[in-house]
């Protein structure tokens, strides 16, 4: 580093301008931790406007904070989704407005187009360096998100595969037939704009998501998606469309010439004549900070309870769909948003 080279330094650097980042940097606000800065390497809200056209969001927003009542999309206690977008499940790119909005009347510090490239743990804070120079902080907030961070590597021959992520427009897709691996939310929404679209799909899973009855949302479809699936198989037309494979899990792709083959568990053979679309999730996100953070039996990212905070790494926190709990999932804005205050109570004690 240039001795020249001036360095940013802050209380607090929140990595992400998502609903994560931006909802712990307005909890931090109202803690009085004005010392902040967030980043973020694209734009704020730039998973959302990168959503594929015509996915929403599952929870259903209402404007019924003056009730007492937060509406479930939002990032912020007195502002709600539903008002300002006059719908009840926001588009990728509705919420996205929604974000840039509460930036602006909050004055909340955003710098975009900032991307972090390596963090470095001191005797007493972080040394980072970005795109736009070093930055020195005493706690670090990582919110960076899933959605970029696709799992397109889960087995030999996915790299074949499209990941639902990566399709703009389903209606860009060109073929009439199409096989969807994962049956969960991602699975079913690719799977429904697909038969509207009349394409023939066949939708295929490691387990039966449709017919569970799981009470947690984050663990079987939510009542959204089964409103619309219901809606769906109601068309006798369009139901003849969709094609459920349950109890089945692709081990392998294999590419032919014009056509792909899929390998599920028995190395039974299923044909697909489009390449075949990916809706198995997204990897943890913490990227550049994985290493900071311990690791559980399962391989999973270990957050103290106390203040989603790194176990093995003072200072640096988690916010964002990746957190579990005891087996709970905070994977919906809703789950989530209830450590923003957790996190800043923390960091301003």
């Amino acid at each position: 580093m240039n001795e020249d080279t001036e360095i940013t330094q802050t209380r607090v650097l929140i990595v992400g301008a998502g609903p994560a980042g931006l909802g712990v940097s307005l909890a931090l606000k109202q803690a009085g931790v004005t010392d902040q800065l967030v980043v973020d390497a694209r734009e704020i809200g730039a998973a959302f406007k990168a959503w594929p056209k015509g996915m929403s969001l599952l929870t259903p927003s209402f404007f019924s904070n003056s009730f007492g009542l937060t509406d479930l999309n939002s990032i912020d206690p007195d502002t709600s989704p539903a008002d300002f977008l006059h719908t009840q499940h926001p588009k990728g790119k509705g919420y996205a407005d929604y974000l840039q909005a509460i930036v602006s009347h909050f004055k909340l510090p955003v710098q975009t187009g900032v991307k972090i490239l390596n963090v470095q743990e001191l005797c007493s804070g972080f040394a980072v360096d970005s795109s736009d120079g070093p930055i020195q902080a005493d706690y670090i907030v990582w919110a960076a998100g899933q959605f970029f961070f696709p799992r397109e590597k889960d087995f030999p021959g996915a790299e074949y595969a499209i990941h639902n992520s990566k399709v703009k427009d389903w209606a860009d897709l060109e073929g009439d037939s199409f096989s969807i691996i994962g049956g969960y939310e991602s699975g079913v929404d690719a799977a429904l704009n697909l038969v509207n679209l009349g394409k023939n799909v066949r939708l295929i899973s490691n387990g039966e998501p449709w017919a569970s009855d799981h009470p947690d949302p984050s663990r079987s479809l939510s009542p959204r998606t089964l409103d619309r699936l219901r809606e769906l198989l109601q068309d006798k037309e369009k139901a003849k469309l969709i094609d459920f494979v349950k109890d089945t899990t692709i081990k392998k792709i294999e590419k032919g010439d014009g056509f792909w083959t899929l390998r599920d568990q028995d190395d039974i053979p299923i044909a697909s004549n489009t390449r075949p679309i990916l809706a198995n999730g997204f990897q943890s996100g913490l990227g550049l900070v994985e290493e900071f953070f311990e690791r559980d039996e399962h391989n999973l990212p270990v957050f103290s309870e106390e203040a989603d905070e790194s176990t093995i790494t003072p200072g640096l926190f988690y916010s964002g769909p990746s957190l579990v709990h005891r087996n709970a999932l905070f994977c919906f804005i809703y789950k989530f948003r209830a450590r923003f205050g957790v996190i800043a109570a923390e960091i301003a004690n």
